[in-house]
């Protein structure tokens, strides 16, 4: 199977639209998110790549999937910071090496001190395959608060 991983393009819209819909419909995440932040992403991935990059797998020339990634600078790891804050691969394509390319490329690509991801507990099959290409859970417990939240 030919693999290729490149950005994201304007002309992207609809099939990133598509799967980031699919990926926020699966069992992979606690929830789904409101249409508008699929569309603010999307937004975000074109008008700069400041904060957000976003990478298109395809696969014979199919969208097979994406990762999007966040970068930060992490005193605790002495370097730069690599967030996989998304990593979708379509049915079709799972358990075809799609994942695993990806982690290669990725540290070729963008070398860092440390990549990080999220995985629900209950997503067994991920989280296997993170353990194989090097990951290794945090004994952090994470806190978040969102800022519609901390309005009310």
């Amino acid at each position: 199977m030919h693999f290729s991983i490149r950005p994201v393009r304007e002309a992207d819209r609809e099939t990133f639209l598509t799967m980031s819909r699919e990926f926020y419909g699966s069992d992979a995440v606690l929830h789904p998110i409101p249409e508008a932040y699929h569309t603010a992403t999307f937004e975000e991935l074109i008008g700069s790549e400041r904060y957000l990059k976003c990478l298109l797998f395809e696969a014979e020339g199919v969208a097979a999937g994406y990762a999007l990634l966040n970068f930060t600078f992490n005193h605790e790891a002495g370097g730069r910071v690599t967030w996989v804050e998304e990593l979708y691969v379509r049915p079709a394509f799972q358990g075809r090496g799609c994942a695993r390319q990806f982690f290669t490329w990725l540290e070729e690509h963008f070398p860092a001190a440390r990549y990080r991801l999220e995985v629900e507990p209950e997503n067994e099959r991920a989280m296997a395959l993170y353990h194989r290409v090097g990951f290794e859970p945090l004994p952090y417990a994470q806190m978040i608060r969102d800022r519609d939240e901390a309005a009310e």
